[in-house]
Formats: structure tokens, sequence, C-alpha cells
């Protein structure tokens, strides 16, 4: 990685959306300057900090300007947000959310100067790409976990959405390590609502639920702290959230968002980035779980590392193979 020679930073306002600017000197391949759009802050949890930490890696690695929206929700927002990009020079535009997705799509032909990716969606165009995590193994692996530490033979999920792949595989996972454990699922149907994922939590809890699987960006920290101080357990979504408390946390799912946004740089830069659906798992190293509690067995731990290195190789989970 390269050392920046040189760093600016500019704030502007353009109808009330921050923008941040990071100048550098340009390396003259196909990359010239990249943007992205989020729906919140890029501080507001663990998937956005992912995504701005992947586009000030973008900055660093291929001495480009960087910008990013905030707060960018409706179509009329990514309109403008995209003209403006556009407008400054930008020629490839991260959407951090699958919502953008079919705006991508209605604006690319506006824009043939500009690739577009989004995250987790099905739609995709010449000059649209939608990367997409595999994360059904994640999630099973996961609930192996969990199928072996409850004590109560009763695990709880608090999904954001039924369509999330991860709480299919955690179900799976868990019947697969214990076929008598319980497992009970209940959805918030948004990422970022923690009053109501609370509210799941403690029914869950009363019901005699002592391992938890929060799946929403925004409340699986406050259900996880919460967790940690009732003395129960449990698994950390997105990134290692250990931090929590290092006991309490069995493992995390980790889903290393930054390293696909250099990727993704990567094959744009060389004329190799195209248009369509591309799918991240365990084997390209952008899935993993992190390191367990020192409250997991470490035989337990041999053996979870051992199924994973297998599905990298096979591409099959254990009850598959």
């Amino acid at each position: 990685m390269r050392i920046l020679k040189k760093i600016f930073i500019v704030l502007l306002a353009v109808s009330g959306i921050t923008i941040l600017l990071y100048g550098c000197t340009s390396n003259g391949g196909d990359l010239q300057k990249v943007g992205m759009l989020v729906e919140n802050s890029v501080h507001d949890n663990a998937w956005s900090k992912q995504g701005y930490k992947g586009l000030l890696n973008i900055n660093k690695e291929f001495d480009v300007e960087v910008f990013y929206k905030e707060n960018i929700k409706t179509k009329q927002q990514v309109i403008e947000a995209v003209d403006e990009l556009a407008k400054d020079g930008v020629n490839l535009i991260f959407g951090h959310s699958n919502t953008y997705g079919k705006y991508f799509v209605e604006l690319a032909p506006s824009y043939p100067e500009i690739h577009f990716v989004y995250f987790n969606g099905g739609q995709f165009g010449e000059d649209v790409t939608s990367l997409n995590f595999n994360s059904h193994a994640m999630g099973f692996f996961a609930g192996m976990v969990a199928g072996k530490m409850t004590e109560t033979g009763h695990v709880g999920v608090i999904g954001a959405f039924e369509w999330q792949p991860e709480i299919e595989g955690f179900y799976e996972g868990v019947k697969y390590q214990n076929p008598e454990v319980d497992v009970t699922i209940q959805y918030v149907n948004s990422w970022n609502d923690p009053k109501a994922a609370m509210k799941h939590y403690q029914k869950m809890r009363k019901n005699g639920a002592d391992v938890f699987y929060p799946t929403g960006d925004l409340f699986s920290v406050k259900v996880l702290k919460k967790v940690s101080s009732d003395g129960l357990y449990g698994i950390g979504y997105v990134t290692d959230q250990s931090y929590i408390d290092n006991r309490a946390i069995l493992t995390s799912t980790v889903q290393h968002v930054s390293k696909l946004y250099v990727r993704s740089a990567e094959k744009f830069n060389e004329g190799k980035l195209r248009g369509g659906v591309l799918t991240y798992d365990f084997q390209d190293e952008v899935i993993s779980l992190s390191k367990f509690s020192p409250v997991v067995p470490e035989d337990f731990q041999e053996k979870m590392n051992d199924e994973i290195e297998q599905y990298k190789e096979s591409a099959l989970l254990p009850n598959e193979r």
C-alpha cells in the first residue's frame, strides 16, 4: 500500500447532505474518483462503518479522491446525489444497501461513464453490479455453536427480515448440532429498530432462551450488551463483537465488507468489473467466524475450525456431506 502524497479535507453542504472529500494524487488507471451513498450515517452501525472503512481503504490503496453522501433514502435523493457525484468526476459509485439496486438500474443508462455497485440484491445491468454475501453458511456454523452452548435447550434469533439466509442457516445449524434444541425466531422488519428488538429479546429470555443471535445492524450491539449484563450468551453480527464481552459473545459472523470495496475498485481499475450478481462466501475470505469465547470447549473449537475448512474445500455444509 502506497503512502498518500497529500490529503486535504473539504466539507460541503449540498441540499442538507454533507460530503467529505479526500483529495490525493491520481494513479492514472481507469479509476478516477469514488463515491458512496448511505441511508443513514457512516457511523451509525457496524455495516455502515465497514463501508466507510472500505471507502477509506480505496483512498489509500489507489490514491484517488473519495466522497460519501449520508441520509440518501428516496429515489429523488439518489437522483440528485448521483448527478452531483457525476459532476465531480466520480466514475465508481457504491450504494451501501440493497435499496439502491432498483434506482441504479434506472439511472445507469444516463451515466455511461459510471459503474454502479450495491449490496445484497438481485437487480443488475451492464454497468450495475450487486455484491452478495452467501450468508447461509455463516449462519449454519453460528447455529452449531449455539446448539452446543445452550444450557436451557432454547435459543433465540432476532432477525431484521425473513429473507435473511443467515437465519435459515442458523436454524439448520442448531438442529444439526442438537435436534432437541428449540429455536425461536422473531422479526423486527427493520435493520434499525432497537426498541422492537429488545421487546423480542425480553420475551425470549422470559421463555427460557439463553443464547441469542441478533441479525440487525443497529440493534445487534444493544441486544448483545443486554445479553452480557443478564449473564447469557450471544453471537455477534457483521463484525467481531467480542469487545462487548469476550466471554458472553461466543463468536461473531463477520462479513468483511471493506475487502469487497477494495476488490471491486481493483477490478474496475483493471477494466474487469462487469455488471451482474456476484456472490462471495468463506472461500473468498470475505466471510468468517471470529475467534471463539474461552467458554467454548477447546475440542469443539477445533471441530468448528475443521468443519469450516472442509466447507471451504467442498462447498458442502456438514449436513450435506
